[in-house]
């Protein structure tokens, strides 16, 4: 037997997740990170001018699921944040969701209740009742002009692929209210860890029981006694890594990544909201401009901000949903299911884009499926 029970490789939601659970039912837990930090893309950190920012970008908590807004209350104290989002539309700036307020501002309509807003979308929308492509889905939720003006370019710049090119799902998710509420969200639970979501990974990890080793590749030491050791192990990384793509027969996965340009202003605030999205081409080829401030409420004489820009390049974020790599990646999936004692987690792995309560819930989960009911009450 091993010095460890549990290996977990990637200390991200999904795999501080199921070291903190095995590691209160007494199991010995290794938690293996290739990255110099815990929390993977939800780190947070002050940068030099001692302002708080999101190294990896924004993350907004929002849910649904009771249990894992219990859970994660157990590791930090929370404030009510509701998420709002603006674009820069013709001058103009937009809520995000399409409201009544964004139609109003871009067609010159003074649309006042949600019978007006319906019928405005009935006359809009082009009906594909199963659409194809995320173009078709897009036309269906928005029609021509909306999603010209706010998410054919905006969609390129993300994904460097037009919406005709990408499946359904991707603008499926295009949210539309037909009110005027303007929060991105409607979860019933919505806020931000009090003091960061560092603290709150670092209180996640601090058992007696778990073990952590930054700067270490998985691969450096998958053969080592102690890994080969283990009674069973979980990935929270690439899984066309896992199965080395580069010796396999199967081909690489696609990822999109995100460059970030940050900026440090001698000003209070840059600008009036948390986060302005730039669809129109004209204005740059960063997809939105993010000042972390109005996240933390953290008082300073100055301001940082970041430009994302994103690319094929750097840590994988988002998958790219369409036929080729769907197919991909069932074909690794196969490879998965047949081992034992193995699994896998998270977005990476199972070639996903998860919000983040969706990736404790995918950990809370498997963790209860593998170990049944859990005594603390979760």
């Amino acid at each position: 037997m091993g010095a460890f029970d549990i290996v977990v490789v990637g200390a991200g939601i999904s795999g501080s997740t199921l070291a903190e659970r095995y590691a209160c039912r007494g199991s010995r837990v290794l938690v293996l990170e290739k990255r110099h930090h815990i929390g993977g893309n939800c780190y947070d950190s002050f940068d030099g001018h001692g302002i708080l920012v999101s190294n990896y970008g924004a993350h907004l908590f929002h849910t649904e699921y009771e249990d894992v807004w219990r859970y994660v209350n157990r590791f930090s104290a929370w404030y009510p944040y509701e998420h709002r989002v603006l674009a820069r539309v013709d001058g103009k700036l937009v809520p995000i969701p399409v409201n009544i307020t964004t139609v109003n501002t871009l067609f010159g309509l003074s649309l006042q209740s949600e019978a007006e807003m319906q019928r405005f979308l009935d006359r809009v929308q082009v009906k594909h009742p199963a659409p194809r492509n995320g173009e078709e889905a897009a036309l269906a939720r928005v029609g021509h002009v909306l999603y010209e003006k706010m998410f054919k370019h905006y969609t390129k710049k993300q994904w460097n692929k037009y919406p005709h090119e990408l499946d359904a799902s991707v603008l499926q998710r295009i949210p539309i209210r037909t009110n005027f509420d303007d929060r991105y969200f409607s979860d019933r639970f919505q806020a931000l860890p009090v003091e960061g979501y560092t603290k709150l990974f670092e209180k996640m990890l601090g058992h007696p029981n778990i073990e952590v080793r930054l700067n270490t590749d998985y691969f450096d030491v998958r053969d080592t006694a102690e890994v080969r050791g283990c009674r069973k192990l979980f990935y929270a990384g690439p899984i066309d890594r896992f199965f080395d793509y580069r010796h396999s027969r199967h081909q690489k996965l696609q990822w999109r990544s995100i460059h970030f340009e940050w900026i440090t202003l001698d000003r209070e605030y840059f600008q009036e909201n948390s986060v302005i999205n730039y669809p129109d081409p004209a204005d740059g080829e960063f997809t939105r401009i993010v000042e972390y401030k109005h996240f933390t409420r953290q008082k300073h004489e100055k301001t940082t901000i970041s430009r994302e820009y994103t690319t094929d390049e750097g840590d994988p974020y988002y998958p790219v949903p369409n036929p080729e790599n769907d197919a991909i990646y069932r074909r690794y999936q196969e490879e998965a299911d047949r081992l034992t004692d193995v699994h896998f987690v998270g977005r990476l792995a199972n070639y996903k884009y998860f919000n983040m309560d969706q990736a404790f819930k995918n950990a809370l989960d498997l963790f209860h499926s593998l170990e049944g009911d859990d005594p603390s009450g979760l």
